[in-house]
């Protein structure tokens, strides 16, 4: 039998296999009436424009009755459209979300599970790929690194703005965004560039996602609702633009979130961990040409992979025999319209896969919703909305109903363990002192896991570390990540984490001892060794790091891309040091063979070409490296401040500055930037200018180290008096 979604209704089992043979029979059923629709009735003509805010709740919204924030843009195109009252994501993460939204298919079945270490299979058909089919012209713009071009979210779209802001490679990916706006401008150029009605537009805003950082207009807002309200002028500009081109009347716009955010409710600030409502309910508004449906507010639970096939309804093109949601259109040309009820299934493996805890599953349907979980939880969301009252021991029958459901919608689907490491890679991790780099598969039973409703406080913990370490306050924000670790010390983002302070707080041995950590709790993930090669190299243990970076490669052939770069390209940075040129040139090409964006020979052959002091040459390299990066966000550490010092060994000194600059905007713990910054100012009598650079120098890197550069560069200046205040500080500072 198909594996079709599981009924709405909380049945006995009889009751369920029967229902669940039937949506089978229903979904055969609806392909085969589409299609004779489909000759009788024309196709939706115009612009298709399918706009998602990313982390909105629903109940955060007026058009769902809240009242802390004014959304105009958004209300007047609910007062335009109809409000799904109960719609739902399948996943609380942006990719594995927008992946169902965009190939109305379910995690389990395009098989992405978390917002990284998944890309989305190329045999997947999105939404743009059978529009495109159709005749239309497709195009995106997206705000966040989560929904790169590389992720495969881009199938389809002819046209694919993701164009972020420069970035360090270590930055995490939900860092990595670009304001709404710029977003929205880029795909109101697109639209300006269509000379035909049929269009489909994918517009993706990361706000509100956290950080929450609204513009200050917005300030009389709590900062989460702020976000919401820059959202809205945001949609408003979209909307407008149609309006101006004569569009909006004719277009079906559909606004939708991916998740929600947790903002304290059952114990998460943000999303990720629980599937409650605050989760995984999202604002779902279509409008359709005209003022049809204007105004209607529909009740019944619709979901993601619902989107598909209803615009492919629309414009009457065939519905894919995987597809399990359903068209919604029968309630959108009717007030009186009906589709099936269906349970709609949702997932999250975020605390399965970062910190080794149980994934968990949900049921939910017109009544209650079923989360199956080491402790399974049951929750009448007609009487209890707020989810506090468990039922799972009253209401048993429901409960074993719905997770039989479950069961049979996910048997086979399991996630995997990690790959067991082979014994000749296993010896060599010994060598190089790791021990136990065996731990880290996956427990045989699921049941064995940490249920999250026992972790969230310790998560919390961890994300309010974050916080401290964003605001730069490093020894709490590292004390906070190694409480968590004292009682939770399988948790391997933690440990990554922690290492990454220390070795910006100066304590690089404590450094590569988090990092081996995460390689013995990970040692199929390359990452680990790299960053234990690259805090070796902080200690000048060369030797070492290289080692490190070479066991990197091996561990990961088979891996992802930009595993594979970055193991290549810290070899690299390792064989530079130790002037073979050969194999920092031989690993350069393997770096760019699997990430083709990486123009890693170019930067070997200026270093190389510096180092020889034939410094027009190393420019040109360098320069040819920079313009193979333009188009990508993360950057190529180091390569700015060659650029820089390269021009001023020339005597380009206005050009240095500029490039002295960007190198510290992107890697802000490059102490040499700001060295050298100081001491051109210095040398073009800027001395306030140079001043500030060593204030800053310290600042970003408040170790002894960053203390001790700081006092030979007042010593070079000839100003003892600084320099030895600059010393009696970091004695105070490092007095213990």
């Amino acid at each position: 039998m198909p594996k079709g979604v599981p009924p709405a209704a909380p049945v006995g089992r009889w009751r369920a296999a029967l229902i669940l043979a039937s949506v089978a029979v229903a979904v055969v059923a609806a392909a085969v009436g589409g299609w004779w629709y489909a000759r009788e009735s024309p196709p939706h003509q115009g612009p298709l424009v399918l706009i998602s805010i990313d982390t909105l709740r629903a109940d955060h919204l007026p058009a769902y009755g809240y009242t802390k924030v004014r959304t105009p843009a958004i209300d007047a195109l609910a007062a335009d459209g109809l409000v799904f009252e109960r719609a739902y994501s399948h996943s609380p993460q942006t990719f594995p979300a927008h992946s169902s939204m965009l190939t109305g298919r379910l995690p389990f079945e395009h098989g992405v599970r978390d917002n990284v270490g998944y890309v989305l299979r190329d045999e997947e058909q999105t939404l743009a790929e059978l529009l495109k089919n159709r005749g239309f012209a497709t195009g995106a713009a997206v705000s966040s690194y989560v929904l790169r071009r590389e992720t495969g979210i881009a199938q389809g779209f002819t046209f694919f703005d993701a164009d972020l802001p420069a970035a360090a490679p270590e930055s995490s990916v939900g860092a990595v965004q670009r304001d709404g706006a710029a977003t929205a401008e880029a795909a109101e150029r697109w639209i300006a560039s269509q000379d035909n009605r049929r269009f489909f537009l994918f517009l993706h805003l990361y706000e509100p996602h956290k950080p929450y950082a609204p513009p200050g207009r917005f300030a009389r807002y709590a900062d989460y609702d702020g976000e919401i309200a820059y959202a809205d002028e945001i949609v408003g500009r979209i909307m407008q633009s149609l309006k101006d081109r004569g569009l909006y009347d004719e277009a079906t716009i559909m606004l939708v979130s991916d998740h929600g955010e947790g903002l304290g409710d059952h114990g998460e600030q943000e999303h990720g961990l629980f599937l409650y409502e605050e989760s995984v309910r999202v604002p779902f508004i279509v409008k359709q040409p005209g003022s049809e449906g204007a105004g209607r507010r529909i009740a019944v639970p619709v979901q993601h992979i619902d989107i598909v096939p209803t615009l492919l309804d629309l414009v009457r093109a065939p519905i894919p025999s995987n597809l399990h949601g359903r068209s919604l259109r029968p309630l959108l040309d009717s007030g009186d319209g009906a589709i099936r009820e269906q349970g709609i299934y949702a997932e999250a493996f975020y605390s399965r896969l970062h910190f080794g805890w149980s994934e968990l599953y949900s049921l939910t349907d017109s009544q209650y919703r079923y989360i199956r979980a080491p402790r399974e939880e049951l929750y009448d969301l007609q009487r209890d909305p707020r989810e506090q009252r468990n039922l799972a021991a009253e209401r048993q029958q429901s409960a074993v109903a719905m997770r039989g459901a479950i069961d049979q919608l996910i048997a086979g689907r399991a996630l995997e363990a990690p790959d067991a490491v082979s014994a000749a890679d296993e010896e060599r991790f010994a060598a190089l002192g790791y021990i136990g780099s065996t731990r880290g598969g996956a427990p045989a039973d699921a049941s064995e896991l940490r249920d999250p409703k026992d972790m969230r406080g310790v998560l919390e913990k961890y994300r309010a570390a974050v916080e401290l370490a964003s605001a730069r306050r490093f020894p709490e924000a590292i004390e906070g990540l190694r409480a968590v670790v004292d009682a939770e010390p399988g948790m391997v983002d933690v440990w990554q984490q922690m290492g990454n302070l220390l070795l910006r707080s100066g304590r690089a041995e404590e450094a590569v001892a988090a990092y081996r950590t995460v390689v013995e709790l990970r040692p199929r993930d390359a990452n680990g060794l790299v960053a234990v090669a690259g805090a070796l190299m902080r200690l000048r243990r060369v030797e070492d790091a290289r080692a490190n970076a070479d066991l990197a490669v091996t561990i990961a052939e088979g891996a992802d891309a930009r595993a594979r770069a970055a193991a290549h390209e810290a070899v690299v940075r390792v064989a530079l040091v130790q002037k073979d040129v050969e194999a920092a040139t031989r690993h350069a090409a393997a770096a760019q063979e699997a990430d083709p964006t990486l123009p890693l020979p170019a930067f070997v052959r200026g270093r190389v070409l510096y180092e020889a002091s034939d410094y027009e040459a190393a420019l040109a390299a360098f320069e040819e490296a920079e313009a193979g990066l333009k188009d990508r966000t993360l950057q190529l550490a180091e390569l700015q401040f060659y650029i820089g010092d390269t021009l001023a060994r020339l005597d380009r000194y206005h050009e240095a500055e500029e490039h002295f600059r960007r190198e510290i905007a992107l890697f802000p713990q490059n102490l040499r930037a700001y060295s050298s910054l100081a001491m051109l100012y210095r040398a073009s009598n800027r001395d306030r200018a140079a001043a500030q650079a060593v204030d800053d120098l310290v600042r970003v890197a408040p170790t002894p180290e960053g203390y001790a550069l700081a006092a030979r560069l007042w010593t070079i200046f000839g100003e003892k008096g600084r320099a030895d205040a600059v010393r009696a500080a970091a004695r105070e500072r490092f007095r213990n």
